[in-house]
C-alpha cells in the first residue's frame, strides 16, 4: 500500500512538471496538435467577432446611458475609450486561437471583482481575515458600528449579501442600481433584510470590501496583487487598478487610494486580454504557477461555492449553475464578467481558458459552447 501511495504522489509531481506555463513569450500551437478542429474553432472566433457588444466606443457615454438614471450619479474615476472585440483561447496552457489586439489595455468593469476576490484570498491565506468574523472587529471608523452593519462578516461582503447601509466615497448604497419606477423618497425608504439574508449586486458595497481589505493589508491593493499574483504569473507592466479622487485615505500616515471593484463609476481594472488569460490560467491550475503555489486550493474551493442567496454566484466569480447556467456545459465552469461583454472563463473539464472582450453578453454562453464543441 505504501509503495502505491508513493507512486501516486510521484505521478502527480511528474504531471505538474509536464504542464506548460508561459514565460514572456506565450507559445502558440495549432488547434489540431491538441485535438481541436481548427475549422470549428475559427467559426467560434468569427461568432465572437460578429456579435460585438453594442456599447459605445466612448465608455463615458456608455456608462452614463446605463447608470445615469441613478440618484446623483456621476463618473468619479478614470475611463478609456474601448477597442474592437478581441480575445484568446488557451488550451492546455497554449494559445490555440486569438483575435483582435490582445495586448491593448481596456477597462474590464466587473471582472475587477474577481481580482478583488483574489486579494481577499491572499489576506485569507495569510490568516489576516476570518470569513465568519464581523467587520466591526477590523474597521473602527464607524462604517460597521450601528446595530445593522455590525452584523456583517467578510463572507457577506464577498458574496454580495451584506445589506450594508451607508455612504461610501460620496455614494449611498441605495443609489446603486435602485429599483426602477420608484421615487427618490421611496428608494431611500426601502427596507433592508438582515446581513446574509438577500443577494444584491451593489458596487458601493463591493468598494466597501476593497476599503476594508486596504485597512487590513495596510498597503495599496494593486501593490498586493502585483507582488503575490501578477508578477509571479509573468503579467505585463501595462495593467492599472484605479479608484476615485474621493477614495484617498491615510493608512499608517501615508495617503493611499482605495481602488474600486468595477467601472460602474469609472475606475477599476484596466488590463489586456493576455494578462487576463494568465490570471485565468492560474485559477485553471488551482492556484499553482510553475512550481509555486500562489493561491491556496482551500480559497479556490471556497470562492467557487454557490452562495446561500444566489446559486450562480460565489466569492465574486459567477458559476455555471442556477439561473445563469449555460445549457449543455459543465456546472464546474466559472467566470469573471463585466459590463460591455468582458469575460474570463475557466473550463476545467477541457483544460480551457477563454477570454472575450466586447462580446454581446447574451451570446457568451453560445460562444463558449462553440469553443467547447470544436473538439468534441
Amino acid at each position: 500500500m505504501k509503495k502505491i501511495f508513493i507512486l501516486f504522489l510521484f505521478s502527480i509531481n511528474v504531471y505538474a512538471q509536464d504542464q506548460y506555463y508561459p514565460d514572456k513569450i506565450w507559445e502558440e500551437k495549432s488547434p489540431e496538435s491538441l485535438g481541436v478542429n481548427s475549422k470549428k474553432l475559427n467559426e467560434a472566433i468569427q461568432f465572437a467577432i460578429d456579435n460585438e457588444n453594442k456599447v459605445e466606443k466612448d465608455l463615458r457615454i456608455a456608462i452614463t446611458k446605463s447608470f445615469g438614471h441613478e440618484p446623483d450619479f456621476r463618473i468619479k474615476g478614470p475611463t478609456k475609450k474601448r477597442d474592437n472585440p478581441n480575445g484568446l483561447i488557451i488550451k492546455n496552457g497554449f494559445i490555440i486561437g486569438k483575435w483582435g489586439n490582445t495586448k491593448r489595455v481596456d477597462m474590464t468593469f466587473s471582472v475587477t471583482k474577481s481580482y478583488l476576490s483574489t486579494v481577499a484570498g491572499i489576506a485569507y491565506d495569510k490568516n489576516l481575515i476570518d470569513l465568519d468574523s464581523k467587520l466591526h472587529n477590523y474597521i473602527w471608523d464607524g462604517k460597521f458600528d450601528d446595530p445593522h452593519n455590525s452584523q456583517i462578516t467578510w463572507h457577506h461582503l464577498l458574496n454580495q449579501s451584506s445589506q450594508w447601509s451607508g455612504n461610501l466615497f460620496g455614494t449611498y448604497d441605495w443609489a446603486d442600481r435602485p429599483s426602477k419606477g420608484l421615487t427618490l423618497e421611496e428608494i431611500k425608504k426601502q427596507s433592508l433584510l438582515p446581513p446574509g439574508k438577500d443577494y444584491k449586486y451593489n458596487d458601493v458595497r463591493v468598494n466597501l470590501l476593497s476599503y476594508s481589505l486596504l485597512n487590513v493589508l495596510r498597503e495599496p491593493l494593486p501593490k498586493v496583487l502585483k507582488k503575490y499574483v501578477m508578477d509571479p504569473i509573468g503579467a505585463s507592466t501595462t495593467w492599472r487598478w484605479y479608484g476615485y479622487d474621493e477614495s484617498m485615505k491615510i493608512i499608517d500616515g501615508v495617503e493611499v487610494q482605495s481602488v474600486s471593484g468595477g467601472g460602474h463609476f469609472g475606475g477599476g481594472m484596466f488590463i489586456s486580454s493576455e494578462d487576463h488569460a494568465r490570471f485565468g490560467l492560474l485559477f485553471l491550475r488551482d492556484g499553482i504557477w510553475g512550481d509555486e503555489r500562489l493561491i491556496s486550493s482551500g480559497w479556490i474551493k471556497k470562492m467557487r461555492l454557490p452562495s446561500e442567496n444566489n446559486s450562480s454566484y460565489g466569492y465574486m466569480w459567477w458559476l455555471n449553475r442556477g439561473q445563469r447556467k449555460w445549457d449543455g456545459l459543465p456546472e464546474n465552469i466559472y467566470y469573471g464578467a463585466g459590463f460591455g461583454g468582458n469575460y474570463v472563463v475557466i473550463v476545467p473539464n477541457h483544460d480551457l481558458v477563454i477570454v472575450a472582450r466586447w462580446i454581446d453578453s447574451s451570446k457568451i454562453g453560445e460562444f463558449v459552447s462553440k469553443v467547447v464543441g470544436s473538439y468534441k
